[in-house]
């Protein structure tokens, strides 16, 4: 079983765990700030569907600090203690041989720009096929998922109209 694979579920729970602790906070800041009264629902179907709402709110979170995450460590447990994972998301500016430039950041705005040295035994995805590191071409959208002991490069095209 893959590193990434054994440790998805960690990673996850993390990102969520930060994601709902700032909902909760943008919440009780909220709350703290109206006047209004609150009513509650004595009956089971509008409790459920609250509780519905809620959910998919939180998993909305999520989808949105996912998408919107340009640079990330993730330290997570392990049997033999605790192992870094670092995630990179941008455009790819260059390849030359094993290094990859990234330019981190949104198409308007850029956070930094990375040169990192993509081990040989990297996997690399283009466009959900299996590729090759120097198969990728400058301004295509990338993720690097850094782990100690796997690395994985996941490019794609911008859409076309």
């Amino acid at each position: 079983m893959t590193y990434l694979r054994k440790h998805l579920k960690p990673i996850t729970v993390a990102a969520a765990c930060v994601a709902i602790g700032a909902a909760g906070s943008a919440i009780a800041t909220a709350g703290a700030a109206s006047t209004g009264t609150t009513t509650t629902t004595a009956s089971g179907s509008g409790a459920s569907s609250t509780n519905a709402k809620t959910a998919r709110a939180r998993g909305a979170g999520v989808r949105a600090l996912e998408r919107r995450t340009v640079q990330a460590n993730v330290v997570v447990a392990t049997k033999t203690g605790f192992a870094t994972v670092t995630i990179e998301r941008g455009f790819v500016q260059s390849v030359s041989g094993q290094r990859l430039t990234i330019r981190e950041g949104t198409k308007k705005a850029t956070y930094k720009t990375v040169t990192l040295t993509i081990p040989s035994n990297a996997k690399v995805r283009d466009n959900r096929q299996a590729s090759t590191l120097s198969a990728l071409t400058a301004g295509q959208r990338v993720a690097v998922v850094q782990a100690p002991q796997r690395t994985w490069v996941i490019a794609r095209s911008a859409p076309t109209p």
